[in-house]
């Protein structure tokens, strides 16, 4: 089966490129209990199951049926409100988290194929009570209108900066390509990351 059986697209930027530091659409079915090659067997049939999701560092025992998304999970279960759900087909961006480090849309990830998996919202960025440099650059720039976007694209530039810790403007633009925004015009998103990044110490 490919995406098109799910009368599906992938995530694209608008030249047309696949968008980066998301995983794309095909990617996601792969990891999927549509594809026979998975590494993890998924539960099968309606019935709940019970899985464990360690998000922003603490462990969540929560019961899923085989077809509840991750964002779903994270939002109505867990009570992880940062996580928006707007389009669902993996679009928009806005439910963006990490898992095991990599940014995912997490509409489009079965939460059973997040069993075990370390997972992090915006809401885990601040430590001990202080923000992190992307989320204090966000609003020195005020790179925040509605901020219904804001939550994903600030974990979409986590995953840039955690990669690459000094992008340029153009790579910072390609790994917010899957991240809309429908209030900034992104210039003042663009500005917030580089001047996270220019406050981020080189690798050793």
């Amino acid at each position: 089966m490919t995406i098109t059986d799910y009368g599906l697209q992938s995530c694209v930027d608008k030249t047309g490129r696949p968008c980066e530091n998301l995983e794309t659409l095909e990617e996601t079915l792969k990891r999927g209990p549509f594809h026979s090659d998975t590494n993890k067997s998924l539960p099968r049939g309606k019935e709940m199951h019970k899985i464990l999701l360690k998000v922003n560092g603490v462990p969540y025992p929560v019961d899923v049926t085989p077809y509840d998304t991750l964002a779903r999970v994270l939002k109505e279960k867990l009570g992880f409100t940062e996580v928006k759900t707007a389009c669902e087909k993996g679009e928009c961006g806005s439910c963006t988290v990490l898992v095991d480090g990599k940014a995912i849309v997490s509409c489009l990830m079965l939460a059973a194929k997040a069993d075990g998996s370390d997972i992090t919202t915006s809401r885990g960025l601040a430590k001990d009570g202080k923000l992190h440099i992307l989320q204090e650059k966000f609003i020195e720039h005020d790179a925040i209108q509605c901020g219904y976007c804001t939550p994903g694209m600030l974990m979409s530039a986590k995953a840039l900066l955690d990669t690459n810790p000094h992008p340029t403007e153009e790579e910072i633009r390609r790994a917010i390509s899957g991240n809309m925004c429908r209030c900034t015009g992104y210039q003042q998103i663009v500005e917030a990351i580089a001047a996270a990044a220019g406050d981020t110490p080189p690798s050793p």
